[in-house]
């Protein structure tokens, strides 16, 4: 769910010259490695409720694409959805929390023709039943499709209620998956209890170098439970990336084929097992081609993981 923030000099240049590297003259053209998808050799991981596989760098729009009718800002949203798409992305994650976003998806998923290639997930975030199920509707109705890949509880309101819904709705085939989401280590323990008695078939959180509570409990019942892993602010909210800004990448940054400073932070969370996919949001067509280059080469093991997070450490 975080944006992310600009780098100065000299940290944009060496990041444009990345993004030159990765994009070449003609963007999504130039990047044959993300474009076909799984057979291209873009990094996939499997929902293990189902087997299915999806690229393991989504896109987030919380305030990326909570945007009017603007032209400039409309305008740069639907490159980065068509970029996403054509590099071989599925996974939009939104929620009626963040404005206008599942209109600006429905609206311009529609424009591109995008129909069935995205994965689209969205969240319930009001309480009762009645109220549960128009809001969901609404949702349905804003993002432009009949049956949504995956609907999530929003930080657990009313969970008990919205998972009755849900798995009638999952029976009947209007919801393809269900989980529950949470962006705060306060909640943790919630998150547990409900993934030990209920296991829904995604759970949302967030998880980074600056935010790394997840990986003690969370992460492993996950993985010991099959529950699928999405993971929201991945750069802290901007904060490790300004942390770095002005610092060229390190050299070892090539031992996992990272060019840039975003492709790290990623890599390292895609480096642990249990993550599915992650989403970081943006409105910067170079950013998400950027982002998009994490799910391309090799991931930090454990040793490089533990590198990297000295690194951040000292800063």
């Amino acid at each position: 769910m975080s944006m992310r923030t600009r780098c100065a000099p000299p940290c944009s240049r060496s990041r444009r010259d990345a993004l030159r590297r990765i994009a070449g003259a003609g963007a999504v053209v130039a990047m044959p490695s993300l474009a076909a998808g799984a057979s291209s050799g873009a990094i996939e991981r499997t929902i293990p409720a189902s087997g299915e596989a999806l690229p393991a760098v989504g896109l987030g729009t919380w305030q990326s694409f909570d945007i009017g009718t603007g032209d400039a800002q409309r305008a740069a949203a639907r490159e980065v959805l068509r970029r996403f798409a054509q590099a071989g992305g599925r996974v939009v994650d939104s929620s009626p929390m963040y404005g206008n976003s599942e209109q600006v998806v429905g609206e311009l998923s529609q424009e591109l023709g995008l129909g069935e290639r995205l994965f689209l997930a969205t969240k319930v975030w009001t309480s009762g039943r009645d109220a549960g199920i128009a809001q969901m509707e609404e949702s349905f109705r804003r993002m432009r499709t009949k049956r949504m890949d995956l609907m999530q509880v929003h930080n657990l309101l009313d969970a008990a209620t919205h998972l009755k819904t849900l798995r009638e709705w999952k029976h009947s085939g209007r919801v393809r998956y269900i989980g529950l989401t949470h962006y705060h280590r306060g909640a943790y323990a919630d998150m547990q209890r409900w993934l030990e008695r209920d296991k829904p078939d995604f759970m949302q959180i967030n998880y980074s170098l600056g935010e790394r509570e997840a990986e003690r409990r969370l992460l492993p019942l996950a993985a010991e439970r099959g529950v699928a892993v999405l993971i929201n602010r991945p750069f802290g909210k901007g904060a490790l990336l300004s942390a770095v800004r002005g610092r060229p990448v390190p050299e070892w940054a090539k031992e996992i084929d990272a060019t840039s400073w975003a492709q790290v932070l990623l890599k390292w969370i895609l480096g642990h097992p249990a993550v599915t996919c992650v989403i970081p949001a943006t409105r910067n067509p170079q950013h998400l081609l950027d982002n998009m280059a994490a799910a391309t080469g090799r991931l930090p093991d454990p040793a490089m993981r533990k590198r990297i997070a000295q690194y951040f450490a000292a800063l």
